[in-house]
């Protein structure tokens, strides 16, 4: 059975924690390069761009949107459980299923120790690094920044540290309210990725508050004003318009002191008791799925 998720190309936490999490929580042997069965893990990957004749089994993935919506019901889809309630709908599969994301599964885990250094951090989406300059605008504001492309412990163990974590990456939030670090949503500069949020929120019945994240380069701004993301937040239009002159600085000193702004906002984080809730569900969904196929073979 073969692990999918999305690579590309530079690391992404959110989709690096599948070789974080599932090689620590199944036998070993469990995962290999047969295509023939598919291992649908962390991120929002669900779609019909997955191999139209391998088997499918879904653990906590989501859909976004991202790809086109595929058939679950043509047999060889395998559901044990997706993100939330809105991809349960959106899928028509039975609502019981929407347990929450899988990287819950990080608190069954050993994890690296807290980064005591950390304090009030920032997390961008691994796209706005690109973007933006936001290691300036956090060493402006006094914050550190954690980076969505460095390794997977780097990053766990700054946001175990971190006093507050403010973050515009998804799942700095799922991991901050997993390993109970409290933290402060921002919504995405590309409008895109903002519904998968509430769909992770909705199997927590978390009400999530996504605040206004100001963009630290002229580039974010047109992708805020526009809609245009990935390849067409770089091409197209923006390099001809007279947006392109304008100095970045100005735009970076604006979001930093926004970034001090939001740090006085009060936090969130799930009830202790539905974390606790969730993550019993996500662990008896794997243990089942391994008792199953350990059957079969």
């Amino acid at each position: 059975m073969k692990l999918v998720f999305f690579r590309g190309h530079v690391p992404n936490f959110g989709d690096e924690l599948n070789l974080h999490v599932w090689p620590a929580l199944l036998p070993k042997g469990f995962l290999d390069e047969d295509e023939s069965e598919l291992l649908v893990g962390i991120g929002s990957i669900i779609g019909d761009h997955l191999p139209e004749k391998s088997r499918k089994f879904v653990m906590g993935s989501g859909y976004a949107g991202y790809m086109g919506l595929p058939d679950v019901n043509d047999g060889t889809w395998d559901i044990r459980f997706v993100r939330g309630p809105n991809t349960a709908k959106t899928l028509g599969i039975d609502p019981k299923l929407s347990i929450c994301d899988s990287a819950i599964l990080l608190r069954a885990m050993d994890l690296p120790p807290p980064d005591d250094s950390v304090n009030i951090a920032f997390m961008p989406h691994y796209e706005s690094l690109e973007r933006g300059d936001w290691a300036e605008a956090c060493r402006m504001a006094g914050m550190t920044l954690i980076d969505a492309t460095a390794p997977v412990d780097t990053v766990l163990s700054q946001i175990r540290g971190a006093r507050l974590l403010i973050t515009e990456a998804m799942h700095g939030a799922i991991v901050a309210d997993a390993l109970r670090t409290p933290w402060i949503g921002a919504r995405p500069i590309y409008g895109g990725h903002h519904k998968k949020w509430l769909d992770w929120a909705g199997a927590l019945n978390l009400d999530v508050r996504l605040n206004e994240l100001k963009p630290t380069s002229v580039l974010e701004y047109y992708i805020g004003r526009t809609g245009r993301g990935g390849r067409l937040g770089k091409v197209g239009q923006f390099n001809a318009s007279p947006l392109a002159a304008i100095p970045n600085r100005i735009f970076t000193s604006i979001a930093a002191k926004h970034l001090q702004q939001m740090a006085r906002l009060e936090p969130q984080l799930s009830s202790d008791a539905k974390i606790v809730e969730v993550t019993e569900k996500a662990q008896a969904a794997v243990d089942g799925f391994v008792r199953s196929r350990m059957a079969v073979s």
